[in-house]
C-alpha cells in the first residue's frame, strides 16, 4: 500500500508538470481535468442519446429500473442542481419544465428530451467558467443547516454523469448497440 502513495505522490507532479508542458492551463490544473472530463462525458452521453432509436426511450430491462426517456430528463435535472451550485449564474427552466411531474417527462418525445440534455449541457459548459481552482474550496449550502465544499458539485456531477453514461451504455449493449466508448475510433 505504501508503494502504491508513493508511486502516486510521484505520478501527480509529473502528471501536472506533462500538463504545463503540452500547453494545458498552468493556474487551474483541477477546474481544468473537471472541465474536461465533464466535456468528454457530455459527448458521450449526447452521442448515445442521439443513437438510440425514439422508438426505445420507452426501454427499461426490468420493470423495476428507469426508462431510457426517463434518464434523459433525469439527467437534464441533474445537470442544472449541480452546475447552478458553480457559481451565481443560475438557470431559469420554463414552468413547464419544472412543474411538469418526472414521470410525464419521461415520455416527452425523443426529440424533445434530447434537446432538453443538450441545453442542460451547454448551460453547464457555462457555468464552469464561473469556477477556477481557488473557488472549489468554497462553502455552498446545501440545505439550511449543511454546507459543503463547491467541488463536491463539481466532482458529483461527473460522478453522476458517468453513472448514467454507465446505465445508458448497458442498456444499449441490451439493444444491441454499441455505446460511443465501445466503438471503434478513428485512425490518425
Amino acid at each position: 500500500m505504501k508503494i502504491l502513495h508513493a508511486a502516486i505522490l510521484l505520478a501527480l507532479p509529473a502528471s501536472l508538470a506533462a500538463q504545463q508542458q503540452s500547453g494545458a492551463p498552468a493556474d487551474n490544473p483541477l477546474t481544468t481535468v473537471f472541465r474536461s472530463r465533464t466535456i468528454a462525458l457530455q459527448h458521450n452521453l449526447a452521442q448515445a442519446f442521439d443513437s438510440i432509436p425514439a422508438a426505445k426511450f420507452g426501454y427499461k430491462p426490468t420493470a423495476a429500473q428507469l426508462t431510457v426517456g426517463y434518464i434523459a430528463q433525469h439527467l437534464a435535472e441533474d445537470n442544472y442542481y449541480f452546475c447552478n451550485n458553480f457559481g451565481s449564474t443560475k438557470a431559469t427552466l420554463p414552468e413547464k419544465d419544472t412543474a411538469t411531474p418526472d414521470s410525464v417527462k419521461a415520455t416527452w418525445p425523443k426529440d424533445t428530451l434530447v434537446a432538453k440534455l443538450k441545453a442542460s449541457f451547454a448551460f453547464c459548459e457555462s457555468a464552469f467558467n464561473q469556477l477556477d481552482d481557488a473557488k472549489l474550496g468554497e462553502q455552498v449550502a446545501v440545505n439550511p443547516t449543511r454546507n459543503v465544499a463547491r467541488a463536491g458539485f463539481v466532482l458529483g456531477h461527473d460522478i453522476d454523469m458517468a453513472d448514467h453514461y454507465s446505465q445508458i451504455a448497458n442498456y444499449m449493449r441490451l439493444n444491441n448497440m454499441l455505446p460511443p466508448t465501445a466503438l471503434p475510433r478513428p485512425k490518425p
